[in-house]
């Protein structure tokens, strides 16, 4: 069996905007996506990310025999001392993971030796523009000044012969930073609390290296916490910061079986995980032979600014109106959240198939069975039980935010072109209270979700970009019983071939 097998996530892995500090350990929120070669029912699965549940005062009812979804709900509501603050719901084609991470547990790593050749910059393979490109505002956003990182496995491929992974991919990478120009500056402050591009054509950060190590020895399936993460991408001193250094940065680990692993570390402050996806497959086509991108880079970060700083941002205007926002209400939503020791959790994995889901959806009217998507029903599910979980004050405000991606939901001049690759990640933000989300049936909870994504539109994000200028890049607070979704599934990943399947 050849290509690709697996490829994780490791997203909010934060790094201080001013820079410095360590790499972060595994143990800080990885992602995971699981690809190919998996069982047909597990072939692809990304995150959700969320928040701690304590005791379920009333239980979901599952048909019988439907044990991942009672097994599920058990973890949420049942954990053997306390649930972490991030639960994770995977989605995909074929099947979802749900991940809680429970305090006293560890997860045993593959013993192995890994012997890197010193860190090298790949600059452009053409001469490049020299300029400064200004950032959107939506990428000027505090919560996105960290560094995110993708992890790719890779089997042998016998037609490949004796090509050389590191070598294909070093050079398809120089070929790629001409369009992607900008990707090989650096950022520099600019206007005060913003950042910019400076297009110095530096290049960005690969390391090649060797494992005495073959992928069946990682385990199958391969799941976070992945222990040897600073094996396979290596913290180069002094790149850590977010300015003034390398914006990416490239391991490609062979391995004693013939396969390989490619670990791409990114700025987040350049791109958002489909802004990745689209310039990691410009190095894929280039490394598969291709003369150009299929998909030409597209800037425009100016579509995505504030505009005049005395207007309101009246989309996102009721959210600062929501009862309880910086009130007392924090301190008894935090009274029931658990403060944890991040190095002491591990993880709980449960996967949801087509059975599963569908056992959902046969709590919901005959309509909107058709009309909820996967991500609907698992976060209107996990939102209402979660809350059932917490056991607030019935007339708590619950505010479910969602990372909704504003690509294709505008087409023609009033949308975000083909080939932008800066962040468009919104907020949509579901709220209701505590009384009405755990009283009223399942259908209520995933209205709200769909009735809340559904607002994202040009007109969402410039509301959005003119409330971080009046924020001045700060992330609005919420109640600390804020729940957080994030859907990775749709970077696609799993779709990146560089030759090797």
């Amino acid at each position: 069996m050849r290509g690709r097998i697996r490829t994780w996530l490791a997203a909010g892995l934060g790094v201080p905007a001013q820079g410095g500090g360590a790499w972060p350990r595994a143990s800080a929120w990885p992602l995971v996506y699981r690809l190919g070669h998996a069982p047909p029912s597990r072939s692809h699965a990304g995150q959700l990310r969320a928040s701690p549940a304590q005791t379920l005062h009333q239980r979901p009812l599952f048909p019988a025999g439907f044990s991942t979804l009672r097994a599920a709900a058990a973890a949420v509501s049942h954990p053997p001392q306390a649930i972490a603050p991030r639960i994770r719901v995977g989605l995909s084609g074929q099947s979802t993971l749900l991940c809680a991470r429970n305090i006293a547990c560890s997860s045993a790593a593959p013993k192995f030796t890994v012997r890197r050749r010193p860190a090298v910059l790949v600059t452009p393979a053409a001469p490049t523009p020299r300029e400064l490109k200004r950032l959107s505002d939506i990428d000027q956003m505090d919560h996105v000044r960290v560094q995110i990182s993708v992890i790719q496995f890779y089997r042998r491929n016998e037609s490949m012969g004796s090509k050389d992974p590191a070598r294909v991919i070093r050079e398809a990478l120089a070929k790629a930073l001409v369009p992607y120009y900008p990707f090989a500056g650096r950022l520099r402050e600019h206007d005060g609390w913003k950042h910019a591009v400076d297009c110095t054509g530096e290049g960005v950060l690969f390391v090649e290296a060797d494992a005495d190590v073959g992928l069946e020895h990682f385990g199958d399936p391969l799941l976070p916490p992945f222990q040897c993460l600073e094996e396979l991408i290596f913290d180069v001193p002094g790149s850590s910061a977010i300015l003034n250094t390398p914006l990416l940065l490239f391991q490609v680990t062979r391995l004693a079986c013939g396969g390989f692993i490619i670990a791409v570390r990114l700025n987040h402050t350049m791109a958002d995980g489909l802004g990745l996806t689209q310039f990691l497959g410009a190095v894929a086509e280039l490394a598969r032979g291709a003369q150009s991108p299929s998909i030409l880079p597209v800037w425009k970060r100016e579509l995505l600014e504030g505009r005049n700083q005395q207007q309101t941002a009246p989309v996102h205007d009721k959210l600062d109106e929501a009862p309880g926002r910086g009130s007392d209400t924090d301190t008894k939503a935090s009274s029931i959240m658990l403060p944890l020791d991040n190095t002491s959790l591990c993880h709980r994995y449960f996967f949801f198939g087509p059975r599963e889901i569908a056992a959902i959806r046969a709590q919901l009217p005959p309509d909107l069975q058709q009309r909820a998507t996967k991500f609907d029903t698992i976060a209107g599910w996990m939102w209402k039980f979660r809350t059932m979980a917490l056991a607030p004050d019935p007339d708590e405000v619950m505010l479910l935010m969602m990372a909704v991606n504003a690509h294709g939901r505008n087409t023609g001049a009033v949308g975000i072109p083909i080939g932008y690759y800066g962040n468009t990640g919104a907020g949509a933000v579901a709220i209701s209270t505590a009384r009405e989300l755990c009283t009223k049936p399942l259908s209520y909870a995933i209205e709200l979700v769909k009735k809340a994504k559904n607002k994202v539109d040009m007109e969402y994000m410039r509301s959005m970009a003119d409330l971080i200028v009046l924020c001045r890049g700060r992330t609005p607070p919420f109640t600390a019983g804020t729940y957080y979704l994030v859907d990775q599934t749709k970077a696609r990943f799993h779709d990146l071939d560089f030759g090797w399947g």
